[in-house]
Order: structure tokens, then C-alpha cells, then sequence
């Protein structure tokens, strides 16, 4: 991963305050001031697909917003398997656990390239006490991220395999909303839903050999957004 914001002489220090996701990450209700001075411990940083960001179980220093890219949050299995329990998208935080003195409860690994904030936790809880914005920031982050897991136990987690694959496309934006959607691997498609990566390749070709979708360079483009609702319904 390489750092940029630690860098006084970094051109994209200046871009933090129009930043794209500024509105939907923890520091959108601060004032330029406020943001001034709290700009040096945070690292913006490239995350080349494959990285991982950290490890299940290890001490959580920081939390991460996602800027650009996909991440994925993976639990390690008794029976030396692993579960991909949520996908992180642009607007996302990530080890939100170390707020609250844990160690990191999953395992963070960018699916594709992607470019992240690191936050050293004191700046969070320091703006926490200071900052009513801030503290209302965290408790809708909160929310956010229950809501997420409950969204994948339920959505991805039940039903026919076509269903859950048909609910996972609506889910990463195959929704009419995005005109390209970047899609995980067919082994991570496999964890995420409780199927084998064959089964999600089969799937997969299924769905375009309906006209369903049509993948090209990673994303999913002239699909058909009332045939997967019809699937996902099912």
C-alpha cells in the first residue's frame, strides 16, 4: 500500500476537502478548519487488488473509509474454510470494532483496486467528544454496518442458489442505477453465498445465456433488471 497523505507536498491533500465521498464518510459534517487539523495522521492510500488491509484477530489501530474499489470482509472457519460476511463499497468503513477497543473481528482484502482513508482511532474518538457530528456520524455508521449483515444473512444466505446470485447482482448494482458494476470472483461469489465457485460459474453462464446479463472487463453491463428482480423474488 503507498501512503500519500502523510506527504505535506501531496497534490491530493488539497482534493480532501471535495473529496467524492466526503458526504457519506465519518468527517462529511466537519468544518474546513476542523478538517485542517486533522488531516496529517490520515493516510490516503492505493490498495492493489489482492492486498489486505487486516487481519482477523490482530490489534485494530485504525479504521478505513473506502473511496474507490471493492472490499471484502472475511471470516476464518474452524474447518480451515473462510466466509465472506459483507462487501464494502465506495462510502464504506471498515474495523469500525477498534472504536470500542477490539481487535479486528474479519479479515480485509481489496477484490479490486481500490483507494482508502486510513484513520488512527484516537483522531476518531478525539473528534467523538468534540464533534456532535461526528458522534452522530458513527452511531448512523453503526446502523449501517448492522444493517449490512443483516442484509446478507438474509438476502444471501436463503433461498435457491439463483436467487441468492440474483440478489448479490441487484445488491453490488445491477440495478439500473450504475452503468458498470464491479463483480467479485466466482470463488468469492461462492463464499459470499454459501455455494461452490462452481456452482456461481454455472450460475453465471446461465444467467447469460438467458441475455440476463453481460459481463465484459469485470463489469456487468446490459442486464436485465426485471429478470433478476423476478430470480430474486424467487
Amino acid at each position: 500500500m503507498k501512503p500519500n497523505c502523510t506527504n505535506p507536498e501531496w497534490v491530493g491533500r488539497s482534493k480532501c476537502a471535495v473529496c467524492d465521498v466526503r458526504n457519506f464518510v465519518l468527517f462529511s459534517g466537519l468544518s474546513m478548519n476542523e478538517m485542517d487539523a486533522i488531516l496529517q495522521p490520515i493516510d490516503n492510500l492505493h490498495v492493489p487488488q489482492g492486498t489486505v488491509l487486516y487481519t482477523q484477530g490482530t490489534a485494530a489501530p485504525d479504521v478505513y473509509t473506502l473511496r474507490h474499489g471493492l472490499i471484502k470482509l472475511k471470516v476464518d472457519l474452524p474447518n480451515g474454510g473462510q466466509r465472506i460476511v459483507r462487501l464494502l463499497r465506495p462510502g464504506d468503513v471498515a474495523g469500525m470494532e477498534t472504536l470500542v477497543g477490539e481487535r479486528y473481528h474479519h479479515t480485509a482484502i481489496a477484490l479490486h483496486d481500490a483507494d482508502v482513508c486510513r484513520i488512527p482511532r484516537e483522531v476518531v474518538l478525539q473528534l467523538d467528544k468534540t464533534s456532535p457530528s461526528v458522534h452522530q456520524a458513527l452511531q448512523q455508521r453503526w446502523q449501517r454496518s448492522v444493517d449490512q449483515a443483516d442484509h446478507f444473512i438474509v438476502a444471501l444466505s436463503t433461498g435457491p442458489a439463483e436467487a441468492r446470485m440474483a440478489r448479490l447482482l441487484i445488491t453490488l448494482g445491477c440495478d439500473g442505477t450504475l452503468s458498470e458494476t464491479l463483480l467479485p470472483s466466482r470463488e468469492d461469489m461462492g463464499a459470499l453465498l454459501g455455494i461452490t465457485t462452481e456452482t456461481a460459474s454455472r450460475i453465471m453462464a446461465e444467467f447469460r445465456r438467458r441475455g440476463l446479463i453481460h459481463i465484459e472487463k469485470g463489469g456487468c453491463l446490459d442486464y436485465d433488471h426485471n429478470g433478476l428482480t423476478l430470480l430474486a423474488q424467487g
